[in-house]
């Protein structure tokens, strides 16, 4: 996740952005109220499709959403949903 200051003013909306990079030929994109996902096979959108939806709910039932979510409580509902969380790449 980008290291952006809680006090930050922000101008838009907070998204959630999913980028399938296997192929089976096909252009699939996907945009829900608060995301946006491109690319991937069929199984793969499949499941980046289900797990944003799966996101949104769980935000729902606890009366949040991207913009009033704390990172700690995002990434708990992310792992909730099957999203392993990724180290950054180390510099060679």
């Amino acid at each position: 996740m980008a290291n952006i200051p809680n006090n930050s003013k922000r101008n838009g909306k907070t998204m959630m952005l999913g980028v399938g990079l296997d192929s089976d030929g096909h252009k699939r994109i996907t945009k829900g109220e608060n995301f946006a996902l491109v690319g991937g096979s069929a199984e793969t959108h499949d499941c980046m499709v289900e797990k944003a939806v799966k996101i949104n709910e769980k935000l729902s039932k606890r009366g949040k959403n991207l913009d009033n979510v704390s990172r700690e409580e995002f990434a708990d509902i992310a792992h909730s949903v099957g999203l392993i969380p990724q180290a950054p790449p180390k510099d060679n």
